[in-house]
């Protein structure tokens, strides 16, 4: 990643006071990137960047600039020297009083350099979820009785608009038939399983894809169940595909998870797993998730099988890299979120369990048993907590 840096500085500065090349190649290092010095002009066209007040004395060229940067988070880059952190306090104060945005960003390299890359991250998602049109394929299942949504607040502070598709209507597409061959397709027709019926689970996913066109959807969440007696089949592969396609596809209709998936998957730029706790062992602070859907391009290595439940359709059985992974959920209305650092320690295989099945250690469990976000989460590889957090700043 580049980041762009604007510079404000004294008007007395002397020379050497600017030498700072060092100060930032540091700090590059530590998020990976790099740094683009900008014009004002040029800065305001990045959808992020930061603020680098280099030296003492520069509030009243901050002020200068101020109506032009009010409307975006200013974030201020400070280094030890110079002053620079006294007169970052006193813009920071006044971006306070005047009701903007802002944060100094101040310490040693590994510190503001993971701080950058959560930013980063968290405004690289929020950007890119704005005007992001998300489709509910029938009524949510009746069993989902703590999973509702407000559709204000998701369009207000997400930007996200919530889209209604009669369950007639993907009945309608699936009679149809037929879809486009890609390298997914390819892909799960070529690992060996029922033919008929992965054929079967691809009209599915067919009729999906029209309607995620025919809408111009960015995520959709499918009443699933509703398949199981009127095809004779499941959404299972269809979703996957979705998803490895970049179409959040979340399963229920549950549309709190589906907005999740969004989040998690925006920030992270990765594969997202929602999926269920299916059970907590408290004392070795470890839970097991479990879902039959999972984004193909997730796994290392997969097989296919019947959906659980049913014991009919196509369901992915994979397995996802051990090592760090993140839990996250957010509420249908934005005013809760949960995001945990886990680490994945084994896939699983078990028969009386969704078919991909993961056990995951997390600091601390009580959370699902004290104070849940309803059932289904979103796991993601990698530690993306620290962005999560971020990204909710800017929401509020």
């Amino acid at each position: 990643m580049k980041i762009g840096v604007y510079t404000i500085q004294s008007s007395i500065a002397r020379p050497e006071q600017l030498q700072n090349e060092g100060f930032f190649a540091a700090i590059a290092n530590a998020f990976g990137g790099d740094f683009e010095r900008l014009e004002l002009d040029a800065f305001l066209k990045e959808d992020f960047g930061l603020v680098y007040i280099a030296t003492g004395g520069s509030e009243s060229g901050f002020l200068e600039v101020y109506d032009r940067l009010k409307d975006r988070p200013i974030y201020i880059l400070t280094s030890g020297e110079s002053n620079s952190l006294a007169a970052s306090m006193e813009i920071l104060s006044y971006l306070r009083d005047h009701g903007s945005q802002g944060e100094i960003l101040h310490g040693d390299a590994a510190e503001v350099g993971a701080r950058i890359a959560a930013l980063y991250k968290a405004n690289r998602a929020k950007n890119a979820l704005q005007g992001i049109r998300l489709g509910v394929v029938g009524k949510p299942s009746d069993w989902l009785i703590a999973s509702s949504f407000d559709r204000k607040a998701l369009q207000t502070k997400l930007g996200a608009e919530i889209v209604e598709i009669p369950m007639d209507e993907l009945l309608a597409e699936i009679e149809k038939g037929g879809f486009a061959p890609n390298p997914w397709t390819d892909k799960l027709l070529a690992v060996g399983y029922d033919k008929e019926e992965v054929e079967k689970a691809l009209i599915v996913y067919g009729a999906f894809r029209r309607l995620v066109d025919k809408y111009e959807l960015g995520g959709v969440s499918v009443r699933c169940f509703d398949l199981l007696s009127s095809v004779k089949t499941t959404g299972c592969l269809g979703l996957a595909i979705l998803n490895a396609e970049g179409i959040y596809g979340g399963c229920e209709g549950d549309v709190p998870s589906l907005v999740s998936m969004c989040i998690l998957g925006a920030i992270s730029g990765k594969p997202v797993f929602m999926c269920n706790p299916s059970r907590i062992d408290s004392k070795a602070h470890e839970i097991i998730f479990a879902h039959c859907t999972l984004p193909v391009n997730m796994p290392f290595d997969m097989q296919l099988t019947t959906h659980f439940e049913s014991g009919i359709g196509v369901a992915i059985a994979g397995s996802i890299l051990t090592g760090d992974c993140t839990v996250f959920k957010t509420s249908g209305d934005l005013q809760r979120h949960i995001a945990l650092n886990g680490r994945l320690l084994e896939n699983l295989r078990e028969t009386n369990l969704c078919r991909t099945q993961i056990r995951v250690e997390v600091s601390d469990t009580n959370y699902f048993t004290k104070t849940p976000i309803a059932n289904h989460h979103i796991v993601c590889t990698g530690d993306e907590t620290d962005a999560i957090e971020a990204f909710f700043e800017l929401l509020a």
